[in-house]
């Protein structure tokens, strides 16, 4: 048990046979792929314990493994909700919320209303040259070396260079935003948290002031001058919208990618099968994020409900991790193995109201990565005796990818 537990009440209403232990939490590393038996051990134990660490700043929280109740918990929001699930707004003393992924019903639907034009299939395929183009300018810079780490040189990169541009900012940021989101989802250190929520809060509101004066075609500026209900978004309204674009436009993306990569690297049948046939990327694309959900995501328990078997109470922190969902054996046949054609119905980018709604635009960048890596890159492995270190918790991400290659 981690010694910040140590000192954690336990509720009157949790069984102490319940209370159990669960390694994928915010500051637990290992350099152990996690997915070959981290994640597999957990579908070997209960179905639902209580973690004294699985929630942000060493807290606890229920996880529930199995997808019927995960699924169960996505589509209840007479008992769960999804207010502050993450730590960012109360770190700083603020009122606003991520808009949309915050927000519950009623508001929930007039958010993901204002916010769905922004990622129809049209404004995607629009998008697709110029992704391309940001994907070409990483992968040049390391194409005839014969070796990359391909977290430094591109996964990191290559998100916040899309994002940048969507959000009508400078390229020259890239370095800045790279660190403020490390701060932001790989920081186990609550002050440290908050000091990058701090920097990233300072820096888009001085754009958001920018927009206001001088309204162009970006997102921020989509957000100033969109209105709800016949009204213009509230500050806390229009920051939490910029502030959830900014999270959830680098991260989940530069994430999933890696361990795409990674699985590829280390399973050169799959890769010389993509290579021969590209017209499956975007098939294989899907399995592999079944395969390798790395997002947890947090619902608080707003009424007493009984789930799993087992009671939760008003305050009760619930996890949602699609890493173990997404490899349910009730759910999928040999979950544990990569089946590059099963095209799965998976949970990596959340179910119900709350699904991800910038998944049009994440699914685009990573199959154009692939697309455009396997065109420009000769069959690569991962590097002799490479040691990766695995960030686990809410985000789960290596920290290097070291890949060499023929020149």
């Amino acid at each position: 048990m981690n010694q910040a537990t140590a000192v954690v009440q336990i509720p009157a209403h949790v069984p102490a046979h319940m209370v159990g232990e669960y390694p994928l939490y915010l500051g637990a590393v290992t350099y152990e792929n996690p997915f070959h038996r981290m994640v597999p051990a957990i579908h070997d134990g209960p179905e639902v314990i209580y973690s004294l660490n699985a929630y942000p700043g060493y807290q606890p929280a229920w996880v529930f493994r199995r997808a019927k109740d995960v699924q169960a918990i996505y589509m209840d929001n007479e008992h769960f909700t999804t207010k502050d699930f993450s730590p960012f707004s109360k770190l700083l003393g603020d009122t606003w919320s991520s808009v949309p992924v915050e927000t519950d019903p009623p508001m929930h639907g007039l958010y993901r209303g204002m916010m769905n034009p922004l990622f129809t299939p049209r404004k995607m395929a629009a998008l697709e040259m110029r992704v391309r183009e940001l994907a070409r300018l990483y992968i040049d810079q390391f194409k005839h070396r014969g070796e990359c780490d391909f977290m430094q040189d591109f996964a990191f990169r290559f998100p916040i260079a899309v994002f940048l541009e969507l959000m009508g900012l400078p390229m020259s940021n890239v370095e800045q935003f790279l660190e403020w989101e490390n701060g932001l989802i790989h920081e186990p250190d609550l002050a440290k948290i908050a000091d990058a929520t701090r920097s990233v809060k300072d820096y888009l509101w001085s754009e958001i002031n920018k927009r206001r004066a001088n309204p162009v075609d970006d997102l921020i500026s989509y957000g100033v001058t969109a209105e709800i209900d016949g009204r213009k978004l509230t500050d806390d309204e229009l920051f939490g919208f910029c502030f959830n674009l900014f999270i959830g436009g680098m991260d989940t993306v530069t994430t999933n990618m890696a361990w795409h990569f990674r699985h590829l690297a280390e399973n050169q049948a799959h890769q010389a099968l993509l290579r021969a046939q590209p017209d499956l990327i975007p098939t294989a694309i899907e399995e592999l994020l079944r395969a390798y959900a790395a997002v947890t995501t947090f619902r608080t328990c707003i009424k007493p409900v009984q789930m799993g078997g087992v009671q939760l109470m008003p305050g009760d922190k619930v996890a949602m991790p699609t890493t173990v969902v997404n490899r349910d054996p009730d759910i999928f046949d040999r979950p544990n193995e990569v089946l590059l054609d099963r095209n799965p119905r998976h949970v990596t980018f959340g179910s119900g109201i709350h699904r991800c709604v910038g998944a049009p635009l994440a699914r685009r960048e990573l199959v154009i990565a692939m697309q455009e890596f396997l065109a420009a890159i000769p069959q690569f492995q991962m590097a002799p005796d490479a040691k990766v270190l695995t960030h686990l918790g809410g985000v789960m991400q290596p920290d290097k990818l070291p890949l060499v290659w023929n020149k």
